[in-house]
């Protein structure tokens, strides 16, 4: 380990790969912020660039792209509320709300410190315990990550207030359904696209994440009545936008926070297929379950904790996911399968043998993430005060803008003016069920992870000849269902539990 480290630091510590790591961050901080782009457009694009250069540069810079892009990604969730990238889906949540208290500064100021952490512990981890993680993962089966699907949608109960469990659950219902909209994968037929061509690829993610956030945010300010208090409140968070002083108890409460999220999120995202996604999700639920009754109300509110777990378990997850594609030749992402792609047109086969054959390629990148990460910081912190003077320009030009940019950033990703006309039906859709207190974070969640569970599923019962034994035969399928289970039936049996203590403690006091 100790060669291959050096011999990491060696190759990364080069001038010119430390260049391309700056680039990259720069490139991909830059278009991680923008609405509508994402890790997998930047790393598309660095391509060309890339196959110009040496295997260890070219990953190198397409790994600090991935991670750039990744680390700037909560800049428009938290300011706009219009998360580009499904890993900071769930950053927007308490982000934004804090934003919106004239907290910009400070959210911005989290965010760099949570994603930095998350993704200099994961980087530790990955060295250390890359080979052994590798034949970890290579034990889960189609049955294990069904379970593991299952246990990501039972977070919705973290996402729902007291007694909105259930609403909480339709929402979900709703994103498994939309997600099946499309071209059935194992069969090859359109499913539900009422006959309509543009269907036949299924809606994008995109689509309905721009609708569902940034555009019925937008559309909802826009209706309220009360532009004088929009006004005030656009004058005071002028005035904060500075500030990103973190006090010493919001430390203490964020050190436990991120040791746990970078934990969960490198685990994550060292299973093939699971990624950053699902990590920010289930990191989210677990803080707000940890965190009690009392703190657990704050979150949604623009709560530390909620803002710096998700932060912290995306960044870990996209390190966490450099194990199976580097160990195994397994993407762990879309984003990791395009750098497969890259890797192979190098003419290096990724898998158990890379680390001996090609360890400049290997320790490198993992070298360069430590590297990465730092750059990040560095550069991410000074700009944070400016990034932040979005919120101080008027609604009346803000609003606008948004709803301009998500109607360009959806329409350049297809060039099809359907993809527009279903963003402004969902969009009012989804105003509509605001205004009814639904929540729209577990119909994303139900749709991220609808396409993975289906597959998976049909896996599992291929394989056990349509058996549905898997679900309780295979150990660690049963146990993941059943902490799964427990994680979904405990919020909702709480208020059951708490007026069971508030009858026994009123009969206790009536008897002394």
């Amino acid at each position: 380990m100790l060669d291959g480290i050096l011999i990491g630091l060696g190759t990364a510590m080069s001038p010119m790969n430390l260049v391309f790591v700056v680039i990259g961050c720069f490139v991909g901080t830059f278009i991680g912020m923008l609405p509508g782009l994402g890790p997998m457009s930047a790393i598309a694009l660095m391509i060309p660039i890339a196959s110009t250069l040496d295997p260890s540069a070219g990953i190198i810079l397409m790994a600090a792209v991935y991670y750039g892009a990744i680390f700037g990604g909560s800049t428009s969730s938290i300011l706009i509320n219009a998360p580009g990238v499904a890993s900071t889906v769930a950053t927007s949540f308490d982000g934004y709300p804090m934003a919106q208290q004239g907290m910009a500064g400070k959210a911005l100021a989290i965010a760099a410190y949570s994603s930095f952490s998350g993704g200099v512990i994961a980087a530790i981890f990955l060295l250390i315990a890359a080979p052994f993680l590798a034949s970890v993962s290579l034990s889960f089966q189609s049955t294990d990550y069904f379970a593991l699907m299952v246990l990501g949608l039972t977070a919705v109960a973290a996402f729902a207030s007291r007694g909105d469990v259930l609403k909480a659950l339709l929402m979900t219902v709703v994103g498994l359904m939309l997600s099946t909209v499309g071209t059935d994968q194992t069969q090859g037929v359109p499913r539900f696209t009422l006959g309509i061509l543009d269907l036949t690829d299924g809606i994008s993610f995109l689509l309905l994440v721009m609708a569902t956030f940034a555009l019925s945010e937008a559309l909802i300010a826009i209706l309220k009545p009360d532009n004088d208090s929009k006004r005030q409140e656009e004058k005071e968070a002028s005035s904060h936008l500075g500030s990103m002083a973190i006090s010493k108890e919001e430390v203490k409460e964020m050190v436990p926070v991120i040791g746990r999220s970078s934990v969960l999120g490198f685990l994550i995202g060292v299973l093939p297929g699971a990624g950053a996604t699902i990590a920010s999700f289930l990191a989210y639920g677990t803080e707000q379950r940890i965190a009690g009754a009392e703190k657990g109300k704050l979150f949604g509110k623009g709560s530390v904790r909620g803002l710096a777990a998700p932060e912290t378990a995306n960044n870990a997850a996209a390190t966490g996911s450099f194990v199976p594609l580097l160990t195994l030749g397994i993407p762990g992402s879309g984003t990791t399968a395009i750098m497969l792609g890259a890797l192979v047109g190098y003419g290096i086969q990724p898998g158990p043998r890379l680390y001996v054959d090609n360890p400049e390629v290997f320790w490198s990148v993992i070298v360069s993430m430590w590297i990465g990460n730092i750059i990040l910081l560095v550069l991410n912190l000074p700009l944070i005060p400016y990034i932040a003077r979005i919120l101080a320009v008027p609604s009346r030009f803000l609003l606008p803008f948004i709803l301009f940019f998500s109607l360009i950033g959806v329409y350049f990703v297809s060039f099809n003016t359907f993809d527009i006309q279903l963003m402004v039906l969902f969009g009012a859709i989804a105003l509509l069920l605001r205004f009814l207190d639904f929540p729209m974070a577990p119909m994303i969640l139900g749709f991220i992870l609808g396409g993975m569970m289906e597959e998976n599923l049909r896996r599992a019962l291929l394989i056990n000849d349509d058996s549905w034994a898997f679900l309780w035969e295979r150990p660690l399928t049963l146990t993941i269902l059943l902490i799964a289970g427990a994680c979904l039936l405990v919020p909702m049996l709480s208020p059951l539990f708490g007026k069971m203590r508030k009858s026994l403690s009123g009969q206790s006091s009536t008897e002394d």
